[in-house]
Parts: structure tokens; C-alpha cells; sequence
């Protein structure tokens, strides 16, 4: 079982700063890229940012140069730094991780349950 927790959602008016955090914790052997998604309301979900366990990371469009993203390999976290929000960053932000499981040495595809990212004056 690999679980992943996401926490820092919440309500910033435009221009302001917000960061989520994720936290993998269960029967992890290795973590390889790791990321961060959004799904908006009407709207399918959509790659936000990525980075390997290299530090090698990549945006969409979108956000380069005000969204960063970082990870601690010894902590198993992965954080999205947000800054000049603007409202059309609203949205549910979705953690993601390809773990390698311990034992069987599975490649699995993790999801967080999400936080909200509600960016309104």
C-alpha cells in the first residue's frame, strides 16, 4: 500500500502566493517523477509540473516562471511553490508519484485525493 497526502490548498486573492505540499508514505522502495496536476471545474485534468528524482523538472506553459516545483528524496515529499496566482489557477491540484513498490518491486501509479486551490479576490 502506497499512500499520498496532500495538504496547503486554500482561498488567495490574484497576484498572491500559495504552496502545496505531498507526502508518499507505505511500502515505497524507490520513487521515480513525481508531479503535480489540476483539474478545474468543466475541465479535464492537466499536467502542471514534474520533476525526476534527478531534480529534472519540467512546466506547462501556463506557469513557467511563476509556478516551482521541489522535492526532498530522503523525506519522500514533493512541494508546488505558487506565486502571481491568477483566477484561472482554481483549481483541485492532484499529487502524483511512479513508485516502486518494496517486495515485488511493482511500478505503480499513485494519486493524492487533491486540495483546492481557490484563487478569488
Amino acid at each position: 500500500q502506497v499512500q499520498l497526502v496532500e495538504s496547503g490548498g486554500g482561498l488567495v486573492q490574484p497576484g498572491g502566493s500559495l504552496r502545496v505540499s505531498c507526502t508518499a508514505s507505505g511500502f515505497i522502495f524507490r520513487i521515480n517523477t513525481m508531479g503535480w496536476y489540476r483539474q478545474a471545474p468543466g475541465k479535464e485534468r492537466e499536467l502542471v509540473a514534474t520533476i525526476t528524482s534527478g531534480g529534472t523538472t519540467t512546466y506547462a506553459d501556463s506557469v513557467k516562471g511563476r509556478f516551482t516545483i521541489s522535492r526532498d528524496n530522503a523525506k519522500n515529499t514533493v512541494a508546488l511553490q505558487m506565486d502571481s496566482l491568477k483566477a484561472e489557477d482554481t483549481a483541485v491540484y492532484y499529487c502524483n508519484a511512479a513508485v516502486v513498490r518494496t517486495i515485488s518491486l511493482r511500478l505503480l501509479d499513485v494519486w493524492g485525493q487533491g486540495t483546492l486551490v481557490t484563487v478569488s479576490s
